[in-house]
């Protein structure tokens, strides 16, 4: 099994002291997570794209490049690159250049996104952003993939034997599709053969047990080698301690500044007490053998083989926040590892070709008809 840090980059006061950092400070603190992620041995760091309050991750690239420059083995994720909201040509361009710098380390998880603030700030309306999100992939891992793009999308100008640069160093990068709750966006993660990360943070296992195993139908319903999957979970929280009252104790106070953030917007929690959020929700709280014992509970329904944690304190202390971190290598990963397979793939560059080389020479499934190309 494989772990992520992941970060969305919300910048707002914390949950517990109220405390507002600066955004250069924000950013700063992001940059030492990844630097943290890499010193610990975690397999990857992540950072989300939002285009609205309280978050203030509305450029990856710029962000991982500087994490890039800082690092050297830890792979990059996007989590997620929201598609829907972005020109293809122009997100291939700042990916194909972060993939270069990185030495072939990135990974994008995409995603339609949500939030009416950014669909707004993009003109992007509720009707067509599953269609946007759909063909803005297919013309993106085309200019991927081929030399010369010639296609007539629905969403953005035409393109006539274009050539779009840089070329990338991986050939083809891996792209993750990031569900929450739609089936659409399985459906196109089964369609491709790619690898699905479910969000698994706001409900109980339910909803997201049943859209991996409708991934899995899909998949087959494609024809794909089943030996192939690969699925990825996120988690609600994360703290473990020596004991559970300890991690408990810890994490009563961080919980409760959650409450009073979601009363603040009017949102009835679907985890009304502390106790009820560890034993019902994807957070892992607890001491090493509870959180072992709870990730083999949802990798019964899921089969998961990658992990995300929460890469930042949200309300723990550094120091608390480091210790739990530290833990979990110790103690946490060491099990899992043994335990639980790796996704059916060397964890590195998904593929490298000289500067010359032609076309990617993979089978690349029918389009999904929202492209015509010449």
């Amino acid at each position: 099994m494989r772990f992520l840090l992941i970060t969305l980059i919300v910048h707002a006061p914390d949950p517990v002291t109220g405390s507002q950092p600066t955004t250069s400070q924000r950013f700063r603190e992001v940059v030492d997570s990844a630097l943290l992620a890499e010193e610990l041995g975690f397999d990857g760091f992540g950072v989300g794209e939002r285009h609205e309050r309280p978050f203030i991750s509305s450029s990856p690239p710029v962000v991982l490049s500087h994490i890039a420059a800082l690092t050297s083995r830890i792979r990059l994720f996007t989590a997620v690159t929201t598609l829907s909201l972005l020109d293809p040509v122009r997100a291939y361009e700042d990916y194909a250049t972060l993939d270069q710098l990185s030495g072939g380390r990135l990974e994008l998880i995409i995603g339609k996104g949500n939030g009416t603030a950014q669909r707004e700030l993009f003109a992007v309306t509720e009707a067509d952003q599953w269609d946007r999100n759909a063909e803005s992939y297919e013309l993106f891992r085309r200019i991927w993939r081929e030399h010369r793009v010639t296609a007539v999308p629905r969403f953005r100008p035409a393109l006539a034997d274009a050539e779009v640069w840089p070329r990338p160093l991986q050939q083809p990068i891996r792209v993750w599709h990031g569900s929450a709750t739609s089936k659409a966006s399985v459906d196109l993660a089964a369609r491709y053969g790619d690898p699905l990360f479910s969000a698994n943070v706001t409900n109980p296992i339910g909803p997201y047990a049943e859209l991996i195993r409708y991934y899995r139908e899909r998949w087959a319903h494609y024809g794909h080698d089943p030996r192939g999957i690969a699925v990825g979970a996120g988690t609600a929280g994360y703290y473990a301690a020596r004991t559970s009252q300890a991690a408990i104790d810890a994490y009563r106070p961080v919980f409760a500044g959650y409450l009073k953030f979601q009363e603040r917007l009017g949102v009835a929690p679907v985890f009304p007490t502390l106790e009820d959020f560890v034993q019902r929700s994807s957070a892992l709280i607890g001491s090493p053998q509870q959180v072992i014992d709870k990730v083999h509970r949802y990798h019964d329904q899921f089969g998961h083989s990658v992990l995300h944690l929460h890469a930042e304190p949200g309300g723990l202390t550094p120091a608390q926040h480091r210790a739990s971190l530290e833990l979990f290598q110790a103690e946490i990963a060491p099990a899992l590892r043994r335990e639980i397979a790796d996704p059916p793939w060397p964890w590195g560059p998904a593929g490298v070709r000289t500067e010359g080389a032609g076309p990617d020479a993979l089978t690349t499934p029918a389009p999904v008809g929202l492209i015509t190309t010449g």
